[in-house]
């Protein structure tokens, strides 16, 4: 196998492997089939179908806020991506890069943020430091930040991912080594990864997310995007 195979193979297990998490149906979901006939009606009339769904995955770049429009001038989606219409299934810190889904079909932008739906997230994390098996072992347990206790997360050590350059560079100390981690959640609070890694004393220093539910980054290059048909 060549050098180049063995780092494309080494990157889609990074975010391929399949999270254990046990999903619970919630008491919204059980509701859901009780409600009436005049309802579904009414829900199914305006159901986005495989016809007219459009679905867009998008390599978010560095220093782009994870919206369309913007008054101060800083850099959006609508910079990279022309199709109209679509609305990010989730969202990204402006100093976060990654995979973003762009789609006009509601029901799936719920399944992919809604936290009753447990969409597993996984991100690919350059930390400050070198962090233990016991540091990681609390994360896999939940921590507790300021907004309350975190759900378990998976946590691996991985070898640094072969990917872009960003621009700005992260900074670089050479007595202080840095650590790559994959870490899959599946909640969606603001900034988690960050707070839940300064917590356990190692800040992030980069956040690429390679993953949502069925959905991986894969080759996209920052600020590339390509549609799908489900």
């Amino acid at each position: 196998m060549s050098s180049r195979s063995q780092r494309e193979s080494s990157k889609t297990s990074h975010c391929s492997r399949k999270p254990s998490f046990k999903r619970a149906e919630s008491r919204e979901q059980s509701k859901s089939y009780s409600r009436s006939p005049k309802r579904q009606s009414k829900s199914n009339k305006s159901r986005v179908t495989s016809e007219n769904r459009t679905l867009i995955l998008f390599n978010k770049p560095y220093d782009t806020l994870s919206q369309f429009t913007d008054g101060q001038g800083r850099k959006t989606l609508a910079d990279y991506v022309s199709v109209k219409d679509v609305y990010a299934a989730g969202r990204l810190d402006r100093d976060s890069e990654g995979l973003m889904v762009l789609t006009n079909d509601g029901l799936l932008q719920a399944k992919l943020t809604q936290p009753n739906s447990k969409s597993p997230k996984t991100y690919w994390v350059q930390v400050d430091g070198k962090p233990e098996e016991e540091d990681l072992e609390k994360l896999r347990h939940g921590v507790v930040l300021k907004d309350g206790p975190t759900l378990p997360a998976e946590v691996r050590i991985i070898p640094e991912p072969d990917i872009w350059l960003r621009n700005p560079p992260v900074r670089y100390r050479a007595n202080i080594p840095t650590t790559w981690l994959a870490i899959t959640i599946i909640e969606g609070r603001n900034r988690q990864v960050r707070r839940m890694t300064a917590h356990i004393g190692y800040p992030t220093l980069r956040l690429i997310r390679c993953s949502i539910g069925q959905f991986e980054l894969g080759e996209l290059q920052p600020g590339e995007w390509k549609t799908l048909t489900l």
